[in-house]
Formats: structure tokens, sequence, C-alpha cells
């Protein structure tokens, strides 16, 4: 063989080694990632009082099972780790150390709740781990100067708060509006958006009292309520206390104008429980579509909602929201990590969170789209009013922008 042509089979093999090394190092890793696989954990209330929400952990496992089933997200597949906390702060930050720790995953996404989230969020962001999408929309988690490793994903509460308001003093600028809300940041969140929208208006809230997610009765709360002489009833509930409030409310004979938190708007989880009969006429939000919304039955995203369900969901009911809420999320987290490519490292993974771009799931109402930057955490900021007719909900209005932006961080 010449030697020239040695040189250059020479010169090639070194090309094609040197390529190949450039290759491998351009694939970055952190615990729970690897050329095959990326390890995500979850907490859930799969027991206790917020044990309703629990679908949402099983819908986004059966998502992840949907990805893998398809190749995986850049040929890697998912393992989704999902513990219980009986949405108890003590037990949740336990299992956030089993999942760093133990577990090392490559980070938490989807945690439920905001006592729970509250309790593990330093923890989390002193281990600078991903504390991704959680699922609460306390105000607290869109705050990436103190804590760059929170982000969340739903309307804040002060969005939906401000949204209401904005309806009320359109409609109804004379209202008396009696509040009931649960006691912990969510509730508070919630009420601060009311009272910030109405602004020199907000002495048209006449009533308010609270309640505590483990409180077996909620009747005394409403009964004050009822008696304050309000024609606005507000509803910041979990499932449990929004289902006990509709009851009574309808068994006392009350018919305010009855406003109910986004978080509560399930059929199956709330309304049915409370009494269909109770529930007509109440006033919500809506940023998902609704698959029992006949507007929405030949709508190609809900059809692969469905298709989803089907294959991969099956004992899932398909008249529970939450099922609707774990598929978009999850859609959300897949979108993030194709963004990451090989670079699967924990900043990376926040990096790509804070840079989604008009991302939108087929589940999420026409307008309505996710945007992030580095100083801005609150990915959904849009949504639209609804009413239920006793058997669904119908979509009313325009979508209606909360204003709660990045300068709320605190």
């Amino acid at each position: 063989m010449p030697v020239r042509a040695r040189n250059l089979i020479a010169l090639t093999v070194f090309a094609v080694a040197a390529i190949a090394t450039q290759a491998s190092a351009q694939k970055k890793y952190d615990p729970g990632a690897s050329d095959t696989e990326i390890t995500i954990g979850n907490i859930m209330p799969y027991s206790g009082p917020a044990s309703s929400y629990s679908v949402i952990g099983k819908t986004e496992a059966a998502y992840f099972d949907k990805i893998n089933a398809e190749g995986g997200i850049n040929g890697r597949k998912i393992k989704f780790i999902s513990y219980d906390d009986a949405y108890s702060p003590p037990k949740a930050i336990e299992q956030a150390r089993k999942l760093v720790e133990s577990d090392e995953v490559l980070l938490i996404f989807q945690s439920l709740g905001t006592p729970s989230n509250s309790a593990i969020q330093k923890y989390m962001n002193a281990k600078k781990v991903p504390q991704l999408f959680v699922a609460t929309g306390a105000t607290k988690w869109g705050d990436p100067k103190n804590f760059p490793w929170t982000m969340g994903w739903q309307p804040n509460y002060q969005s939906e708060g401000r949204i209401y308001a904005k309806y009320i003093l359109e409609h109804f600028p004379n209202s008396k509006i009696a509040v009931f809300w649960q006691n912990d940041d969510a509730g508070k969140d919630q009420v601060k958006g009311l009272r910030d929208g109405l602004g020199d208006k907000a002495n048209m809230i006449i009533a308010d009292k609270s309640y505590e997610v483990s409180d077996p009765s909620i009747d005394s709360q409403i009964v004050a309520l009822h008696d304050s002489g309000a024609d606005t009833f507000f509803s910041w509930a979990a499932p449990k206390g929004s289902a006990q409030a509709i009851r009574k409310v309808g068994e006392l004979g009350w018919k305010p104008r009855f406003f109910l938190a986004n978080v509560s708007t399930s059929v199956a989880g709330v309304l049915r429980p409370a009494g269909l009969q109770y529930a007509k006429d109440i006033i919500s939000t809506a940023y998902l579509k609704d698959p029992t919304d006949p507007a929405w039955k030949d709508d190609p995203g809900v059809k692969a909602w469905q298709a989803f369900m089907d294959k991969y969901y099956p004992n899932g009911d398909k008249l529970d929201l939450n099922n609707v809420y774990g598929y978009a999320v999850a859609q959300t987290m897949v979108q993030v990590l194709r963004q990451c490519g090989d670079d699967l490292t924990r900043e990376n993974i926040m990096k790509q969170a804070a840079s989604l771009k008009d991302f939108s799931s087929d589940v999420m109402l026409p307008g309505i789209k996710i945007n992030t930057s580095p100083d801005d955490f609150f990915p959904i900021e849009q949504m639209q009013l609804m009413k239920f007719d006793g058997e669904a909900w119908h979509l009313f209005g325009d979508v209606i922008d909360g204003e709660v932006g990045h300068e709320l961080s605190h």
C-alpha cells in the first residue's frame, strides 16, 4: 500500500475517533440520567384528605409508559418513581430525601399540594435538584431569585382571584361577597388575588371563614357565611372541602352567585359527591379542555387523550378532569426533556424549563400558551370562565389574563 494511502487511512481513522470522542463528550449527565434512562421522582397524596388528587400521579405514570412504548425521549426510557405522602408535610420531607438520596432521581416532578411543597422547597434548592412543575398554584413557586430550582405549572391562585374580580367588577359591581378558604398558603393567595383584583372595591368582601384540610365538618363556617347576608360566595378549598361546601350551601337553600376554585371543578371528584342538583350554575375557571363538554367531542386533542386513556389508563375515570391535567403537565415535562437533548444535567433541566416558548398541550384551551423565561417562572397565566349546567361545564367569555407577572416574586 502506498505511504500516502496509508497516511490517509490513518488520518480518517483518527478523524472518526475524534468525532466519536467529541460526541460522547457532549453527553452530560447528573445522577438519575444515563444513555438509556431518565429517573424522575414524584410525591402524591395516594392516601389521606387529598387522595382524590392521586389519579394525577397515575395519569402521569401512564403517560410516561406511552412515551416509553414509543421509544422514549432521545432514545432514553423514563423511570418514574412515585411515593405517597398522605398530604402530610413531614412525610413529604421524608419521601423527597428518599428520592434524592437513595433513588438518586434527576429531578422531582409534580409533587402535589402547597403544604408538602412548602416543606421540601428549601431542601430541594439547597440540594440543587429541580422541584419542577409543582402541582399547586401558590404564587411562591414563581420566585427564581430566591428559589431557582422550584417552578410551578398551573395558573397561580392570585391570577385566578384577579380573573374572578375582573368579572365581578364588570358584571356585578354591587356584590356582597362571602369567602370560604383553606387555611394555608393556597387559600391566602386566592383571597389576596381577589382583594387585589377588586382594588378599592375590596370592601365588597363582607365575610370570610377559613377551615383546616383535616376538619371533619365545615358546616358551622358555611352557616356563618350564609348568615352574613352575602349574595356572592367563593369556595377556595380542596376537593373534599369544596364538595362539603357545595352540599351545605344547597341544603341551606342559599342561592348565592357561587364561584368555585379551579382545583375543585372535577365532576367525578367533587360535584357528583356534593350532589349535581346543588352544583348547577356554579362558575369557575378553566385552562384545559373538558372532555365532558360536547363542544370538544370532535376535537383532535381530546380524541388523542381518550385514545391514551383507553390504552394506557383504562381504569381511569374519563369524567375526572384531574386525568386531563396529569396528561397536559406530563406533556410539558416531556417537551422540557426533549429540549435538553443529551445534556441531562439538573442545571440544563431548569434552563430548558425556563425557556418554553408558546408551548401548548393538545388538551389546553385554544389561545392558552405556556411561556417561561429566566425571570418568569409562571408557565400558565391565562384562563377562561365556565359555568356548570347540572351535567357539564360550558365555557363563556374570552380568555382572560390574570396579570400576575414575575414582579410578584417575593
